[in-house]
């Protein structure tokens, strides 16, 4: 959720695509076929392309098939994809922002892998969230690929400093704002060190870092089919509420109302942050010698959810190499891929079931942000990147009106994110 891409209309480009079959395009291997020798094509985005060449690297090592990643700047994704679409010259696998993919399987651009994912010892374990937006009428079309979820991330010698206690981070969204009001207040005089952060002109990261709090208070941001908001009711409207009075009283610095995401996630690093949500996959480019403590995002009174964000991964339905490409992607989520290439780099597991192994076992804050896959949500609407992510969209306008306006304009702003979600 930290790019800022936008669903580009993709009707027209991917109508070509839509009478094809289940089953898969021109040239499709009979489903017990093994391919052996056979260099297959993926494409991948930008925002993603470190763990994508990871796995790729570990597989073209030690297989004869190949595969031949292409990586396409995060912004020029969609439309990429959308012109292979309608031109039926697709990868043989492609990745996702996982947000995006109920909009590719609604259009035909992933081949039906239900019976082959059924068939993997572990198909239960595989993370629910990005399973689910990539199975519609009860096919599945996708496994997951990266994930990056949203936690909050503490200095914990900014805490000392603040005679907070180092190793308790916050339990509540509002222990929360209660730790980072405390350290503005005792270490901010000189202006370089805040309580908090947040991306306040960016529509992703409102949604990647607030959204949580609300699940983890029992709420919905919108319903289950992704038509109808709710971000003008509680407990969006409490959380809202809270994070406002920590702007207000100037404890979230001087520039986050401004903040557009590209450089929200900076300024932790250089230890000028108390407290804030953080991209979970920030926790490897840390400094060495930063002691950070990582919890759990909280409701305004407690709980626990993370926005499960990243991307997902298919075999296109233009695919003259299918058995292949599954061979390639079953590989990512098998035993050897998510230990000793994903857990052995810190990367989120795409499994629940090996969140403790040997690597993040020396790790607490890695267990417990792998533990929290279980846990989290990725909301689905088949509109969502023209209404949550274009910064000329609706929610935008809400959660800034919620923020630095008027919150007595959230019920009609609210009414302007369903209707953008119905259209």
């Amino acid at each position: 959720m930290r790019s800022r891409a936008r669903i580009p209309a993709l009707a027209l480009a991917l109508t070509a695509l839509v009478g094809l079959t289940a089953c898969g395009g021109a040239g499709q291997e009979s489903p017990g076929a093994s391919a052996d020798g056979v260099t297959i094509t993926m494409w991948t985005r930008a925002a993603t392309q470190a763990q994508s060449r990871r796995l790729v690297d570990a597989y073209n090592k030690t297989h004869k098939n190949q595969v031949k990643l292409t990586v396409i700047p995060t912004d020029n994704y969609q439309p990429r994809i959308a012109a292979a679409a309608g031109a039926r010259q697709l990868p043989d696998v492609f990745a996702a922002d996982v947000i995006f993919v109920p909009n590719y399987t609604a259009q035909g651009l992933f081949l039906d892998i239900t019976d082959r994912v059924k068939a993997l010892p572990y198909a239960g374990s595989l993370a629910p969230s990005h399973m689910r937006l990539g199975t519609a009428n009860g096919r599945m079309h996708t496994l997951p690929h990266t994930l990056d979820l949203s936690v909050w991330f503490w200095n914990k010698d900014l805490y000392e400093k603040a005679g907070l206690d180092p190793e308790q981070g916050p339990k509540s969204l509002k222990e929360f704002a209660e730790h980072a009001t405390t350290i503005d207040e005792k270490l901010g005089e000189d202006g370089k060190v805040h309580g908090t952060f947040f991306g306040g002109n960016c529509g992703g990261c409102y949604v990647f870092t607030f959204w949580p709090s609300v699940w983890a208070a029992g709420g919905q941001v919108m319903n289950a089919e992704g038509t109808v908001s709710h971000n003008a009711e509680p407990p969006m409207t409490e959380v809202f509420a809270i994070w406002r009075d920590l702007y207000d009283k100037g404890v979230t610095g001087p520039t986050a109302k401004e903040e557009q995401g590209p450089t929200w996630t900076g300024f932790f690093p250089k230890g000028e942050i108390g407290v804030m949500p953080m991209p979970s996959t920030t926790l490897g480019s840390m400094p060495a010698d930063m002691k950070i403590g990582v919890t759990a995002i909280a409701g305004p009174d407690g709980g626990e959810s993370t926005f499960v964000g990243g991307d997902s991964i298919g075999v296109s339905s233009t695919s003259r190499n299918p058995d292949a490409a599954w061979e390639f992607i079953s590989w990512t989520v098998s035993d050897e891929a998510q230990v000793e290439v994903m857990a052995k780099n810190k990367d989120v597991l795409a499994r629940t079931d090996l969140a403790d192994n040997k690597y993040s076992s020396a790790d607490p804050r890695v267990v417990l942000i792998n533990s929290l896959v279980a846990k989290g949500q990725t909301p689905y609407a088949p509109r969502f990147g023209q209404t949550f992510n274009d910064p000329q969209g609706p929610w935008l306008r809400l959660a800034r009106e919620a923020m630095f306006g008027d919150p007595a304009k959230l019920p009609q702003l609210d009414a302007d994110i369903t209707k953008s979600l119905q259209q």
